[in-house]
């Protein structure tokens, strides 16, 4: 039986790669770090399962990471964990970049010190792209241009990871995860905003959803797709770089129209555009050139259309619960 160590697990894709490892007959531990309430929403139900468990640890904190891979003893480990949020990383850079780099610099160390055999993801993200100059859909040859914090601490990430599989021979591998929503998308990320501020909405709890720049154009796709794609690119004989995306790219505010008009409603008349929520420095448009790891076999099986329409629908059910209750 493998064994799989994922950090953070209690994430959106922490969760959906555990269902996924565990449907293969994985044994599964996840990282959580230790927080003043408890944030197990989206792996409860796992544990349930006699191969599933958790333990803490921080990437802050190396020797906790350390800790634990000694004691389970993983065949992969999956760095899922992360600060994630692009715009707090501006509030917060110096621990941005102390949980994004120095955490999976602290693993990468200890698979070349104590087990070379162990495989490891990276997950990166779509940000080091930046305000590349390079023409879209962009590719593993296009120029990294980060404009955060986070993307920043991503990139570093990135390169440290080819360097220890370069350098050293380990199984180390990127994959560059295009943005990827679903119900369980954190609630301050955008799509999660509309589609939790339209629920409220039509239970009369929200009268205005404060939004920033609705302008930006992303690569949507759903999790559950693209935590198949890593797994599949853990499988292959050498390790490599991989882009995850669908290829398509959808502005927020075409996103606002279709939710709203899925709920019956103008968009026009409960959204407000608030500066708070814009960026020191925007990213206006991002698509993602995932034809390397399509040539593995994987397809995305949702659209933009669909992930958005699970969410509303999920987002709606949960709240008229929430107020009945």
């Amino acid at each position: 039986m493998k064994r799989a160590l994922i950090t953070g697990v209690t994430g959106q894709d922490g969760s959906y790669l555990s269902e996924l490892l565990l449907s293969k007959k994985y044994k599964v531990l996840g990282i959580m770090r230790r927080t003043s309430h408890f944030n197990t929403a989206r792996i409860n139900h796992l544990y349930k399962n006699k191969n599933f468990d958790t333990e803490y640890g921080d990437l802050v904190d190396p020797i906790s990471i350390a800790n634990v891979i000694d004691r389970f003893k993983p065949d992969e480990i999956y760095n899922l964990g992360a600060m994630s949020h692009v715009r707090i990383s501006f509030d917060v850079p110096r621990f941005t970049l102390e949980t994004n780099t120095l955490g999976p610099v602290g693993i990468l160390e200890y698979i070349h010190q104590h087990n070379p055999k162990i495989k490891y993801y990276q997950a990166s993200s779509s940000e080091m792209f930046g305000a590349t100059r390079s023409k879209p859909p962009f590719g593993l040859s296009a120029e990294f241009r980060p404009q955060s914090p986070y993307g920043t601490s991503k990139l570093a990430a990135f390169h440290l990871t080819r360097i220890y599989r370069e350098g050293y021979g380990l199984f180390a591998v990127n994959g560059i995860l295009f943005n990827h929503e679903s119900p369980r998308r954190g609630e301050t990320f955008v799509t999660r905003k509309i589609t939790r501020g339209i629920a409220l909405i039509l239970k009369g709890k929200m009268k205005k959803l404060r939004l920033g720049n609705i302008e930006s154009k992303r690569d949507w796709g759903h999790s559950k797709d693209y935590m198949r794609a890593i797994h599949l690119m853990m499988q292959q004989e050498k390790p490599d770089d991989y882009i995850v995306a669908t290829g398509e790219t959808h502005s927020i505010k075409e996103a606002l129209e279709f939710c709203f008009k899925e709920a019956g409603l103008n968009w026009k008349k409960y959204v407000v555009i608030d500066k708070k929520f814009f960026r020191p420095n925007e990213v206006p448009y991002l698509q993602g050139d995932s034809s390397k790891i399509r040539k593995l076999g994987w397809r995305p099986r949702y659209n933009w259309k669909e992930i958005l329409k699970e969410m509303l629908e999920n987002d709606i059910k949960y709240v008229e619960e929430i107020f009945e209750s």
